[in-house]
């Protein structure tokens, strides 16, 4: 009987993000080993081959389970056996997965680093989709100064606001990362990255209305096929789990995962809401939206009523990975927005990893030529900077 599962390695961050659009977003603690470890424990425990950096991986150690995603550690995972990467990581341009030589075999569960790189733009994107009719929140770009249509922070009065559609309180949050602070405070922040000065969020930020109405967030799944109650389902097209609802907002934020579980503030919409033609049309804009985008795994979509009772709008499209999930001990809290959803299937937590990795592509085919000319056009560019 043939083997449906390659063997498995699930990769971590342990590579620096490199300055993009002026920012380099920082390591996440841990860089993801937490949940890395979460997905291959739980898909060992479902007899899934998982390869691992030591024999004998304890259950509450998290780097036992996980590689580092440097080329170094890609190539051990690979020499150990591993035919499947798992790339539960930050990627880029310049990431190893994207010009190392591998063999026609090997796969990989995860995005294109080119595909994350564009689409971790917060305005580039909205932008994309706003002008292919999908609901997106009010904005503009503000900076220290005035050029390529971004508003001088000083110069923004209440008429330029209400002329964009935008009322306070509003948010202000950094093209490329989700903290939100003051505006002064952002354009101002300095760090030393690479030896030389830079903003630590940039000199552009995005001011945006605030969305007053409830939240929601979708998971959509890549076209494929697919086990659901036992039964092998294809789909042609981009397609959503059951959406999750959002509550509990700390000053009308969500809280981050990491301080609050989300199990604590989310829930299954029920079949009977979703009968509602506003829940049915928002799912349908987060299916329109990753059409545009052609993403290769799940990415997680953030939307909010603009008023009580009012059409959802899209505001935050996630590329990053945040697959933890129950199983290990001490971890039975620890689920994510993703597998709540798949809860709403009949999925569990091993079942929706074992769908991921049926969608597993391969690397040589996929990350081509073209990728790799990128990665030697930045290289090329940073050497010419350095010298």
């Amino acid at each position: 009987m043939a083997v449906e599962f390659s063997p498995v390695a699930i990769l971590y961050q342990a590579l620096q993000p490199p300055i993009i659009d002026g920012i380099r977003e920082p390591l996440k603690p841990g860089g993801y080993s937490d949940s890395g470890a979460d997905i291959a424990y739980s898909l060992r425990s479902d007899n899934i081959p998982i390869v691992t950096p030591v024999d004998n991986p304890s259950p509450t150690s998290d780097l036992d389970w996980v590689f580092p995603d440097t080329e170094e550690g890609i190539s051990t995972a690979i020499s150990k056996g591993a035919k499947t990467l798992w790339a539960n990581t930050i990627l880029f341009d310049t990431h190893p997965l994207n010009h190392m030589s591998f063999r026609e075999d090997i796969k990989l569960v995860g995005h294109l680093p080119s595909n994350v790189r564009k689409y971790d733009n917060k305005w580039f994107t909205n932008e994309l989709i706003k002008n292919n009719g999908i609901l997106v929140p009010h904005a503009i770009l503000i900076g220290s100064s005035t050029y390529n249509g971004t508003y001088r922070l000083n110069d923004i009065t209440l008429d330029i606001l209400n002329k964009k559609g935008i009322r306070f309180p509003a948010v202000v949050k950094p093209i490329r990362a989700v903290e939100v602070k003051h505006a002064e405070k952002l354009l101002s922040t300095r760090t030393v990255i690479d030896g030389q000065y830079c903003f630590e969020y940039g000199d552009t930020l995005i001011l945006e209305e605030y969305l007053e109405g409830e939240e929601i967030t979708a998971t959509i799944m890549p076209p494929g096929m697919y086990d659901i109650n036992f039964k092998n389902v294809t789909f042609n097209k981009y397609w959503h789990l059951p959406l999750v609802k959002r509550f509990n907002h700390n000053n009308g934020i969500a809280p981050y995962s990491g301080v609050v579980a989300v199990i604590e503030n989310s829930s299954l919409i029920s079949n009977e809401e979703m009968q509602y033609p506003i829940y049915k049309q928002v799912a349908q804009d987060c299916e329109k939206a990753a059409q545009i985008m052609r993403p290769l795994a799940p990415i997680r979509i953030d939307c909010r009523r603009i008023a009580p009772e009012k059409p959802f709008a899209l505001f935050d499209i996630n590329m990053k990975p945040n697959m933890t999930g129950p199983g290990r001990p001490g971890r039975n809290m620890q689920s994510s927005l993703s597998c709540i959803a798949a809860n709403g299937i009949g999925w569990n937590y091993p079942d929706l990893l074992k769908a991921m990795l049926r969608q597993a592509w391969l690397i040589k085919k996929f990350i081509s030529m073209h990728e790799k000319k990128n990665y030697m056009r930045v290289i090329g560019r940073s050497v010419a900077m350095v010298n």
